[in-house]
């Protein structure tokens, strides 16, 4: 979720309590009722005035939609940034990124080895939540943890060796390592394959590995573009592509309201 649409729904949702406190130190709690029965009249929609569906909220919800689709779409930044640019100009990740789906895939080629990073755009929306009313434009702004996976294979061997990490603040963090002796068991993104990793041993927590080798590993990942570039860029684009992603929603959802 961006940053600026996830500070309107704050103020939106702080505007609201407020309005329900005054509404609760004022008046009476008796006449509640009475003033919610004089109101519901004024706003509902006559049978005349429906339009597109069967429900007499449909041109209000279609209204609503058009007013965030038009506010969206004026925020919006170019379809392609200039951090994309300067990704794509590095010609080292290849990036696949089809549109409606949640997942972005880059790959690249190391030597003889074929590397696949994976992420989702819907750690964006478990992240965006806010913890309180005081939550600031800045703090608003930091970086979302995303859950990557990278897969390493090698055209003159069989296995595959899978990394899982979180990426945020400019680092990747690994979590665990593993490894497959069937290369389609480690990489392929299907039930049958899915299964079968289940009952397979992932390695150990890669916190809890011997110092000396943590690092070793790092370096090895690094040396291989997984580094403070690559994790610096995944959780920018996933907030491009999360805010590309809803504003077709807008759109697609609207253009079934009225249809």
């Amino acid at each position: 979720m961006s940053a600026i649409r996830a500070i309107r729904q704050l103020t939106a949702s702080s505007s609201r309590v407020l309005a329900a406190r005054s509404v609760s130190r004022v008046v009476p709690r008796a006449t509640i009722p009475a003033l919610r029965s004089a109101i519901v009249p004024a706003r509902a929609f006559s049978v005349s005035a429906r339009r597109f569906g069967e429900g007499a909220s449909d041109v209000a919800l279609a209204q609503k939609l058009a007013e965030e689709l038009q506010y969206e779409k004026e925020a919006e930044v170019d379809a392609e940034p200039d951090f994309l640019k300067a990704f794509k100009a590095q010609n080292i990740w290849q990036l696949e990124d089809i549109a409606g789906n949640d997942e972005v895939t880059l790959t690249r080629k190391f030597g003889n080895e074929n590397i696949r990073l994976m992420f989702s755009i819907a750690d964006i929306q478990q992240e965006s939540e806010f913890e309180g009313e005081e939550e600031t434009e800045e703090e608003a702004s930091t970086s979302y943890p995303i859950r990557c996976s990278f897969s390493i294979t090698k055209d003159s061997a069989p296995g595959a060796l899978t990394i899982d990490a979180i990426c945020q603040d400019g680092s990747f963090i690994v979590d665990n390592c593993s490894y497959y002796n069937d290369k389609r068991v480690g990489t392929e993104l299907t039930a049958d394959a899915d299964w079968k990793r289940r009952g397979l041993y992932i390695g150990p927590q890669f916190d809890t590995l011997d110092i000396t080798v943590q690092e070793e590993f790092e370096k090895f990942i690094q040396e291989r573009g997984i580094n403070e570039s690559l994790a610096l860029f995944v959780p920018e684009y996933a907030e491009h592509k999360e805010q590309k992603e809803y504003i077709e929603w807008l759109a697609n959802v609207k253009k079934f309201i009225e249809a």
